[in-house]
């Protein structure tokens, strides 16, 4: 972008962010982090900005999911593991459903600040500012907790640094082996309750034999060993972001080193805002939430302001409105999208406009809404005739109780046995599979209806 500078936002309104009492601190704080090497490169984003732009055009899906919020307390290699291993398995699944690739982008390495309906809560009469995510304040209910700590920025970075340092093993030292992958996946469908998915695991079993059989191992192919995996976060608090933002020798372009992929959330979209303004200069691909108070207006100028050269897969529109109600709101946003003739990635985030408040006093979610927001999702683009480049969830690889439902049959009764979660319900291991399977026969229905339409 000409004229822009990394620092531009900080003349803008801004929302949903932390006051630092100690100014000289943080400036201290950011002048480190401003050393410190970026965690992400500009070849992998653009090669990112790629794999969305195929998903934008029907040559691929995305599945985007992690954690609500990192957690300090809860960081672990085994955390880590887990939930690469679950998203592995389902992106196998969408892979055999869509007959496309899988864009796999973890909610990870970054994701620690967090937006709030309020600026303070209270708790028997006590009023204290809320909690925003580890990289801000601390969740204990003290005042000196909810004290914004810059310094707490350096420790987020040292434990993203971890994560993709371990990621990227992960998803290149024989760790993702389709072979292995399919193993999990068999283990899941050999629970009684997982008998239906059966069927579909075991024609990924003739796919993989055939694939066997006409000689190609997993041992020759670095493809069968390997995966491309993204990481990618809400880019709230932006003087984190400022100190990441390098210029990539290679174009000449501001990069967010923080992370492959950023987004804009639904309460920090302003036009005019600084989260806008900072996100229209950096060249990683950029997700914007649209929540039901988006407007045609506002997002004619978003789309202008955040993709000016109209690229496919810079630009991800990420719906979130609500089980029973996408028709009634995304069709109004496809048609600004179609009349402004603008290339985007629609992607559907069931989890927050499905959030409810249990009859136990827990924050949950239910697995029958989050189905429901993908199929209605899927309804609406097969209506409009446009292409639903994929799903983002909030979700973990842990046995957690957060979200009632499933085959499971997690009950708001049950969802004190190892709720853990500091903000939002996430899925459990389980339920992400078991909805990954669901969303598999959406696209293979889809996929065949298509066909015959076709034919």
């Amino acid at each position: 972008m000409t004229g822009w500078t990394k620092s531009d936002w900080r003349k803008k309104p801004r929302v949903q962010m932390p006051d630092y009492p100690d100014q000289a601190a943080l400036e201290a704080v950011e002048a480190k982090l401003s050393k410190y090497p970026p965690l992400v490169f500009a070849g992998e984003a653009r090669r990112l900005k790629d794999a969305l732009g195929k998903a934008g055009r029907g040559e691929a899906f995305v599945l985007q999911g992690g954690d609500c919020a990192e957690a300090f307390d809860q960081f672990s290699a085994d955390a880590i593991r887990d939930t690469f291993k679950v998203m592995l398995q389902m992106a196998m699944v969408l892979t055999f459903g869509a007959k496309v690739p899988v864009v796999k982008i973890g909610r990870m390495a970054g994701q620690f600040a967090k937006p709030r309906s309020a600026p303070t809560e209270s708790v028997d009469g006590v009023e204290l500012p809320s909690y925003r995510g580890d990289i801000i304040n601390d969740l204990d209910f003290t005042s000196e907790s909810r004290i914004p700590n810059p310094d707490k920025m350096l420790q987020a970075y040292m434990q993203s640094a971890a994560t993709l340092n371990l990621l990227r093993a992960f998803s290149t030292g024989g760790y993702a082996d389709v072979n292995e992958v399919h193993r999990w996946i068999l283990g899941y469908t050999e629970a009684e309750e997982a008998e239906r998915f059966r069927d579909m695991a075991n024609r990924i079993t003739d796919t993989l034999d055939f694939i066997r059989a006409a000689g190609v191992s997993s041992d020759r192919q670095h493809a069968l060993r390997q995966v491309d995996f993204y990481t990618s976060h809400e880019a709230l608090l932006l003087e984190y972001e400022e100190a990441f933002c390098r210029v990539d020798s290679t174009t000449g372009q501001h990069l967010a080193g923080s992370g492959h992929m950023i987004w804009i959330g639904d309460r920090t979209r302003q036009p005019d805002g600084a989260h806008v303004e900072f996100c229209s200069g950096v060249q990683n691909p950029i997700g914007l939430k649209c929540g039901p108070t988006m407007t045609a207006e506002d997002l004619k100028v978003l789309l202008k302001k955040l993709n000016p050269k109209n690229e496919m897969g810079r630009l991800t529109l990420i719906a979130r409105f609500g089980a029973g109600k996408v028709a009634e709101h995304l069709p109004r946003l496809i048609d600004t999208v179609r009349r402004e003739g603008a290339n985007v990635v629609w992607v559907c985030d069931p989890m927050h406009g499905n959030t409810i408040k249990s009859d136990s006093g827990y924050k949950t979610r239910p697995f029958d809404a989050v189905l429901q927001e993908v199929q209605e999702f899927f309804r609406v683009h097969k209506a409009e005739g446009t292409v639903p480049g994929g799903v983002h969830f909030e979700m973990t690889g842990l046995d957690v109780t957060e979200c009632v439902g499933g085959l499971q049959e997690v009950t708001d009764e049950g969802l004190k046995d190892r709720y853990h979660t500091a903000c939002d319900p996430r899925l459990n291991a389980s339920q992400s599979l078991e909805l990954a399977f669901l969303i598999a026969e959406e696209l293979t229905s889809m996929r065949q209806e298509a066909l015959a339409e076709a034919g």
